[in-house]
């Protein structure tokens, strides 16, 4: 694996925050990028995906069901078969259905742990097969320091973030001698849509639990996302990286 123009990178949850940070730094390299969301519309995707051009790479958009297996075999098979690879892959998508455990809905526990956890398995399982063919590659998974410390009212979010912890280290130990890293970077609170729908009380609650006192920004997770996939982190597997400013230690 080298830090070189050219390399395939499927990023999902990619249409805005964190994933759309992601994007814009593998774009300095001069990647192929594959962003794919799963909005309503597609204007947030058109948006990204126009600046990813403006930046001078080949970059394309699909809106998918990551959360289906079969959504996901079809894209994967699409994208190798034109590009004849994927060099990286970074699982980023994610929402939430908060709610304390005894109001919570089975629907919001299911859909919440297919999207954020399942999806995941999806993505690695179909990518990694043409990996090991290769004998490179380079996933990261986005966690979240919920999944290390619980948060009251997201069992469904903490327990599909944890998940994506004890995932990432299974599949780094399986695909080592291959020559692929698997590791997983677990924000904080980040100022994205997601933290931007909670009120001015619960952020305040957040910011007080913080020593460096401030919100992280999409662009210093995308840097750490970015770092794992480099010539750099080449003896690094298996880990999750905290970017929390000190929320969690």
């Amino acid at each position: 694996m080298h830090d070189s123009p050219g390399r395939v990178v499927v990023i999902t949850g990619a249409s805005k925050g964190i994933g759309r940070s992601v994007a814009f730094r593998f774009a300095e390299e001069g990647a192929k990028i594959v962003i794919v969301h799963y909005d309503p519309d597609n204007e947030a995707s058109d948006e990204t995906l126009k600046e990813l051009v403006k930046r001078g790479v080949t970059a394309e958009s699909h809106r998918v069901d990551v959360s289906s297996y079969e959504s996901v075999d079809v894209l994967f098979k699409d994208v190798i078969s034109r590009f004849e690879r994927v060099d990286v892959l970074v699982n980023n998508a994610g929402i939430t259905r908060d709610g304390i455990l005894m109001r919570m809905s089975e629907e919001d526990w299911d859909f919440v742990i297919r999207v954020n956890l399942k999806s995941v398995f999806n993505c690695t399982q179909v990518v990694v097969r043409p990996m090991i063919k290769k004998r490179s590659g380079r996933i990261v998974n986005i966690s979240s320091v919920v999944g290390q410390m619980g948060n009251f009212g997201q069992a469904n979010y903490a327990a599909s973030k944890a998940g994506i912890m004890g995932f990432t280290k299974t599949i780094a130990r399986e695909v080592a001698s291959r020559g692929i890293t698997v590791n997983a970077v677990a924000p904080g609170f980040v100022d994205t849509d997601m933290t931007a729908a909670l009120s001015e009380k619960v952020k305040e609650g957040f910011l007080q639990q913080i020593p460096l006192a401030r919100i992280g920004r999409p662009e210093e997770i995308a840097e750490a996302v970015y770092w794992l996939c480099s010539d750099a982190a080449g003896y690094i597997t298996g880990q999750i990286i905290h970017v929390n400013g000190g929320l969690y230690m």
